[in-house]
């Protein structure tokens, strides 16, 4: 039987991914604000948030919401951490990889996570203790043992990660020279869901939200990975991370180490 959480996060992300693809032949239309230089918010996101929020408070009106759009709101010992679209400037530019990533969080541990692909209608799901699974079947990282020959996905650095752009890429010349191919989609929560799902077998990026990774974490954990910092410390929701299989990740870690800012070597 599935988890209660799971099936209201399920539900909220339908809803929010339902109005996502209702609006994609009418971008060039939308109310789209600038948060940041080249970091945009639609009213597509807030809506979506809207819609995953009225989701949650009509279940759980006591439970806490973390938005990447609304911040914070209410709360108890259950916290709701919401990506309504995470990879908005994807979606802005009729790029098709975007996604709603919810989780829920109890006590600060992830109890259940939902990362929602609306335009292939794909469904990543975990609750703690009872795997990940992709549309109701079962799936695990993958088995590749070694970064050469793995397919490897990343982040760019940008907005006030810039700065790190020159360790990244770094980093980024020496998993090249390893790996079979290195993949930026532009979408963490997905990137994640499909470390999860066994389509990559690695992952990495500087500079992350908690929305961004909180919900792939239990996919990756509940599948058989491993998830942690550039230095293969335990990972807090936010900030830079690595993941994978568990022999690719170790790999990853080990070839991008020599090339981690101090700065960042506790983050």
């Amino acid at each position: 039987m599935q988890h209660p959480l799971l099936n209201i996060a399920v539900r909220a992300a339908r809803r929010a991914g339902d109005l996502i693809v209702r609006n994609v032949e009418r971008v060039g239309s939308l109310d789209v604000s600038t948060k940041s230089r080249n970091d945009f918010v639609s009213e597509v996101d807030r809506q979506a948030e809207a819609e995953i929020t009225a989701v949650i408070r009509k279940a759980y009106p006591q439970h806490g919401i973390l938005g990447e759009e609304g911040g914070r709101s209410g709360g108890d010992e259950f916290v709701w951490i919401v990506d309504p679209l995470d990879g908005t400037t994807n979606f802005l530019h009729g790029f098709p990889q975007f996604s709603v990533s919810i989780a829920c969080e109890h006590r600060g541990r992830i109890e259940v996570a939902v990362v929602f692909d609306p335009l292939r209608s794909e469904m990543f799901t975990a609750s703690r203790g009872s795997g990940t699974q992709l549309d109701g079947r079962r799936v695990r990282v993958s088995r590749q043992r070694t970064l050469e020959g793995s397919l490897i996905g990343t982040g760019f650095p940008y907005r006030a990660n810039i700065k790190y752009a020159k360790p990244y890429l770094a980093m980024l010349e020496v998993v090249m020279g390893a790996a079979a191919g290195i993949r930026r989609p532009g979408s963490a929560a997905l990137d994640l869901a499909y470390v999860a799902a066994g389509r990559t077998d690695g992952f990495w990026e500087i500079g992350l939200a908690p929305w961004d990774t909180a919900a792939g974490t239990l996919l990756i954990t509940e599948a058989g990975g491993m998830i942690g910092t550039l230095t293969g410390a335990r990972y807090e929701q936010g900030g830079n991370v690595v993941a994978g299989n568990p022999k690719v990740y170790a790999a990853l870690l080990e070839a991008i180490r020599p090339h981690v800012p101090e700065d960042l070597e506790s983050a």
